[in-house]
């Protein structure tokens, strides 16, 4: 496997090794040690699987303590995947990058605590699989706006399909006024 550091510290594009033939392919999603030398070093607690369809927006989401890492990949279709940077003594603290995952390049995107996260899809639908360091809490999860004009995130799709929740997030200046969210 292939990793590439991106430009918001922590953040890593991962290239698994695919092996295609006549019958499909086949490729190692997780493997712990490969990762841990990387300088992936989770422990991750949950799988989770999210279903959307075109034009779909989920985002931007972060739990606050004691934070959540992702790993994300897509089994089927295509997505744009974004990550924030909101750690407010981060040299690129709210910055964003974006990056497209598909079922046909296999890359995963690690995420680590200390991002917001969110992703839009560009196929028909989408499968998206992604593992967590911490289980999901209702108590800790917080939000900010898809389209918060202070972050500037430039989604690829001008007729969004937002959840209710989503589109009542606050803004990031309104969660960033709560700083012990944002360690």
């Amino acid at each position: 496997m292939q990793v590439i550091d991106l430009p918001l510290k922590g953040l890593k594009l991962i290239k698994p090794k695919v092996f295609k033939d006549n019958r499909g392919f086949f490729l190692e999603s997780y493997q712990q040690l490969p990762y841990e030398e990387a300088g992936i070093n989770c422990n991750f607690s949950q799988d989770n699987h999210s279903y959307s369809q075109k034009n779909c927006i989920r985002g931007m989401h972060f739990q606050s303590f004691p934070g959540q890492a992702k790993l994300v990949r897509v089994g089927v279709g295509k997505i744009f995947d974004v990550a924030v940077d909101i750690r407010p003594e981060s040299p690129t603290y709210k910055q964003w990058f974006g990056v497209e995952l598909d079922d046909q390049n296999h890359h995963q995107l690690f995420i680590p605590v200390g991002f917001a996260h969110g992703f839009c899809v560009l196929s028909d639908e989408a499968h998206v699989f992604y593992k967590v360091s911490t289980p999901y809490n209702s108590q800790t999860e917080v939000g900010f706006r898809f389209n918060d004009e202070e972050i500037a995130i430039e989604w690829p799709t001008k007729n969004p399909i937002i959840s209710e929740r989503d589109l009542q997030a606050p803004s990031f200046q309104e969660i960033s006024q709560l700083k012990e969210m944002l360690k």
